[in-house]
């Protein structure tokens, strides 16, 4: 068995010979094993289990004697090998009242071969017996003799690794929290049955797999990159929290993991461990203190930004805004038209109800919007919307799954319902306006961006909202009424010069009929909008004396009222055209006029009035081609709107027909004269003022038996 031998036995010329000896020369790079799947050869640097055992060898001959004595055995016995060679071992070793056992366990490993394990005590060289645990077999040589081969450790060292290995056993396999422990590979080499419960894999469905063969893709990429972190650089992962999908204890599961390396005695990594906990209660607690931090928020930041002003649609739009998009992707306010003419109603279910859509606010574009109510109009609603529900129930209406189905309730018609489905609405909540016992309307809100279907909190968030919004919106409401009334009352006298505003430069005259007409009903007006917008009236009772000027101050109280609703220019004549139609049997001319400076533009419908002039800075003075709608009075006629372009400089002249009609000359002959008056003024300094005094003298008959009423107004920069 000598060297020769090896050598004539070809070991050193094959492949596993040549690998041992370049592990030997190269003990840093330790073949990994071929290509073949066969295992390679590595060395273990010391302190792997074998070393921590100190197991140590000892070899007898025949008739019991020391052959073989390894450096453990000097180690656990204290004798050397020169002291143990060639001696009988069990005068050597063993206390005097087991030789006889001795003798008989060694007769029966040589002679018959058997193999015995157990623990014996040894006589150590300091005198002391101290137990031992043996494994002891039979070896034969190529010669036919035999030997016996004692393998031995420390039973204590032996004990206490047994005790830790039983404990750990049980307290993975019984443990509540999931383990698994995996190799270098980052394989799973064992997972105890809390592991397999957690994420619904099996024990057999771990064994030898990686993450990817286990997790979702998108946990698996994170996973493997925290176990490779791990691995490398041995600093451990300690409770990193991981949210899941869909598993056996459900949905919206959150898990607490750690990483621990694990290292051999010598420090070499053999694996990791890593432990999973199911945190899902610790997560829902957490995300549920932070919702209520938010609202808790939302509700300070609504008291600040609700109710700045006792602006109706200013409020309206704030409240919308505060909703998106924390609460909302898309919000709108309606009110109830009758709550907005000061005739709050509770609607029965079965009844379709009159809204006025104030205000809509999204959280980004999106073609929601463009099925969301016109805002500023009246529309009709049907008892299906829910919205109408809202209102007529006064209690909260909420769908967490927005189903097709639902979408044309909540929509005006199918086309509104379509663009819902395309911005991909899901989920849809409203929450009624109530203030002060009496229920306003309804705040509508809508998500599809954000994935989360409104649920109770939603609810409770949005309804306070609404409570602290609709107060806000009622006192405006109110306001708006009390301060129609004073209007209403200011107003019903004589006209007064208009006064120049931020963005228009006015001028105005009204100069009633000879000393011994009777009072007429020409007026004008000049009314600020929303968005520093302007109305200006112009208009004529038809008729002389009292009964006119009533109509007169009734048109007006009218006319502003219904410009403080912001409606189109049409609209506001069709409604002065059912008032004038119940009044005393007088008709009326009128020319309502809305300038927008966002776009400089004028917006003109006229109501059988005479055609404005526009003096533009560069060109000649034109008659405005303005649809010309029935006059006042009459019932039912159609009113249109033209559309002009108003630049700074420019100047408009409305007028009433006492400007420039006589018993004598033709109406067309006049507008002539007029146009003619008004070409040195384009372009010129001369001041609205003069302009308006220049026009009265060069037109104004002193024995005119009609009054006449005149509004200049021209764009600043």
């Amino acid at each position: 068995m000598g060297t020769p031998g090896l050598r004539e036995g070809g070991w050193e010329g094959t492949a596993p010979a040549r690998k041992v000896a370049a592990v030997v020369r190269n003990s840093e790079e330790p073949p990994q094993g071929d290509a073949d799947g066969t295992p390679g050869v590595s060395l273990s640097p010391p302190g792997g289990l074998l070393d921590v055992l100190t197991v140590g060898a000892v070899v007898l001959d025949d008739r019991g004697r020391i052959v073989l004595w390894s450096p453990q055995a000097e180690q656990l016995f204290g004798y050397s090998a020169q002291e143990a060679l060639g001696r009988y071992a069990a005068p050597l070793l063993v206390p005097d009242e087991y030789i006889e056992l001795v003798l008989r366990l060694f007769d029966e490993v040589m002679r018959e071969g058997k193999s015995w394990a157990g623990t014996f005590p040894v006589k150590c060289r300091d005198g002391k017996v101290r137990a031992f645990e043996f494994r002891n077999m039979r070896l034969r040589d190529d010669q036919s003799a035999v030997y016996a081969l004692g393998l031995v450790t420390d039973q204590a060292a032996l004990r206490q690794v047994e005790r830790d290995l039983a404990f750990s056993t049980l307290l993975i396999q019984q443990s509540p929290m999931g383990i698994a422990v995996m190799d270098t590979d980052l394989r799973y080499v064992s997972v105890n049955p809390a592991l397999s419960r957690l994420d619904g894999v099996g024990e057999e469905g771990h064994l030898g797999r990686t993450v990817h063969d286990v997790l979702p893709p998108g946990h698996a990429r994170d996973s493997e990159a925290a176990l490779r972190q791990v691995l490398e650089t041995g600093e451990p992962v300690l409770d990193r929290e991981v949210l899941g999908g869909e598993t056996p204890m459900g949905r919206g599961h959150a898990w607490s993991v750690s990483i621990y390396r694990l290292d051999d005695a010598g420090g070499r990594p053999l694996g990791l461990s890593v432990a999973v906990t199911d945190v899902t209660a610790r997560h829902r607690a957490a995300i549920q203190a932070e919702q209520a931090r938010q609202h808790l928020s939302h509700l300070a930041e609504a008291s600040v930004r609700i109710g700045t002003t006792l602006d109706l649609e200013q409020t309206a739009h704030e409240l919308a805004e505060i909703a998106v998009p924390e609460l909302a992707d898309v919000a709108a306010v309606d009110v109830l038209d009758a709550a907005v003419r000061d005739h709050p109603v509770r609607i029965p279910q079965e009844e379709t109800a009159a809204f006025r859509a104030l205000a809509l606010a999204t959280a980004y574009p999106t073609v929601a919007a463009e099925a969301a109510d016109p805002t500023g109009e009246v529309a009709h609603y049907s008892a299906e919307r829910l919205v109408t529900r809202c209102v007529a129930l006064g209690q909260p209406v909420v769908v967490p799954a927005v189903q097709p189905e639902d979408l044309r309730k909540i929509a005006r018609d199918e086309h509104a319902a379509a663009l819902l489905a395309r911005a991909g609405v899901h989920s849809y909540l409203a929450v009624p306006l109530i203030a002060r016992g009496e229920v306003l309307g309804a705040l509508d809100l809508k998500r599809s961006r954000n994935p989360k279907p409104f649920d109770h909190d939603d609810t409770i968030l949005a309804c306070e909202l609404a409570g602290r919004a609709a107060v806000c919106i009622d006192n405006a409401r109110l306001y708006r009424q009390q301060h129609s009334i004073a209007l209403t009352l200011q107003r019903s006298m004589l006209p007064t010069p208009a006064t120049t505003s931020a963005r228009l430069r006015i001028a105005s005259r009204y100069q009633p009929a000879g000393a011994h007409s009777e009072i007429g009903g020409d007026w004008f007006d000049v009314l600020e909008l929303e968005e520093e917008c302007t109305a200006l009236v112009v208009g004529d009772v038809m008729g002389s004396g009292v009964n006119a000027a009533a109509t007169m101050g009734r048109l007006r109280t009218a006319t502003q009222t219904l410009t403080q609703l912001a409606l189109p220019p049409s609209d506001v004549l069709r409604h002065l055209d059912q008032i004038t139609t119940g009044l005393d049997p007088y008709f009326a001319t009128c020319l309502y006029a809305v300038y927008e400076p966002r776009n400089n533009r004028c917006l003109l419908s006229s109501a059988g009035h005479l055609p404005p002039v526009l003096v533009p800075t560069r060109g000649e003075p034109r008659l405005v081609e303005v649809p010309t709608g029935t006059p006042l009075g009459i019932g039912g006629g159609e009113h249109g709107t033209a559309a002009v372009d108003l630049n700074p400089g420019d100047l408009l002249v409305l007028y009433t027909d006492g400007l420039i009609e006589t018993r004598h000359d033709d109406i067309e002959d006049r507008l002539a004269v007029l146009l003619d008056l008004l070409r040195p003024v384009a372009g010129s300094a001369r001041s609205l003022e003069e302009t308006c005094d220049h026009l009265l003298d060069a037109l104004r008959n002193p024995e005119n038996h009609d009054d006449v009423a005149l509004l200049l107004m021209s764009p600043t920069e």
